[in-house]
């Protein structure tokens, strides 16, 4: 009989989860969508050329499954394109924060003195606000699109990176292994980039699914708002503010549909960073 690896323990507990299975399920969906929208779209909604004003605010049915918005723009199609744009904000606002954040915090842990006091002190002052209000000020200045609302949140979200990296890297500073390697006369950056951070990466990864999560969050909230991307760009928060409007009319379809994409987004997202959390956090795991 083979030994069960870590890897295959940890793949047999996240798969006992129903929950979890569910979330990964609906979350794969959910990129597959994403990432084959152009093909798969019955429109392009954001081709001048393929809409038409006649079609507008048509109820779901026939040639148009969810219906249209205002524009005559396809609502299923919209959807696909919104949720596109909605992982590719995420995602890449996540990666560069983690890479970002993980560092200097792994770096204050490691270095110490006036660099990990300034860093923190930083991170404090950054976390005292809320981070709409962060965002709004970078918005405000940076303006609308995709590549400024990631730099945004980059902005919005190292902090919470840095601040998880130092935690876990101030327990393994102490450990053996890095007196070893500090004996062995191992380099600065060698030690943080293939001991320190390695080490801090499961709480970051944990850290990471939420930060994921609340930056689709916030980029929706910030398009609903009109301070997010451009109307020539697919949101799910600017269809959502689109059919704001036409709510009491009856015309739910417009907002209700891109919500609940939104909503089922973000639930997966979270559901399978629940159970990430408890397996990478043993103390959870016990309770």
């Amino acid at each position: 009989m083979k030994e069960e690896t870590p890897l295959r323990r940890f793949v047999v507990d996240f798969l006992s989860s129903r929950l979890a299975v569910f979330g990964l399920a609906l979350l794969s969906v959910v990129v597959f969508i994403a990432i084959l929208a152009p093909w798969i779209s019955p429109q392009n909604p954001y081709d001048l050329a393929k809409l038409d004003l006649l079609d507008s605010r048509l109820e779901p049915g026939g040639k148009y499954p969810l219906g249209t918005d205002g524009q005559g723009r396809d609502m299923l199609s919209a959807i696909f394109y919104g949720l596109r744009v909605s992982l590719i904000v995420g995602v890449s606002s996540g990666l560069i924060a983690l890479t970002l954040g993980g560092l200097l915090g792994v770096l204050a842990a490691y270095v110490g003195g006036r660099f990990e006091s300034i860093l923190m002190r930083v991170v404090d002052i950054q976390l005292g606000f809320p981070a709409i209000l962060v965002a709004l000020i970078l918005i405000a200045v940076l303006g609308k699109g995709v590549d400024k609302i990631i730099i945004a949140l980059v902005c919005v979200q190292w902090a919470y990176y840095a601040r998880t990296a130092r935690s876990a890297a101030l327990v393994e500073r102490s450990k053996e292994y890095m007196e070893a390697a500090r004996g062995l006369g191992l380099g600065r950056a060698r030690i943080v980039l293939k001991h320190l951070l390695p080490n801090a990466l499961p709480p970051l990864i944990v850290v990471g699914t939420v930060q994921v999560a609340h930056a689709i969050a916030l980029e929706a909230t910030l398009s609903f708002l009109g301070l997010g991307l451009p109307t020539t760009e697919p949101s799910l928060g600017l269809l959502i503010a689109n059919g704001y409007e036409y709510l009491l009319s009856g015309k739910y379809w417009i907002s209700m549909y891109p919500g609940v994409a939104l909503l089922l987004t973000i639930l997966s997202i979270n559901l399978v960073g629940d159970q990430l959390r408890d397996q990478l956090n043993p103390r959870l795991s016990r309770a």
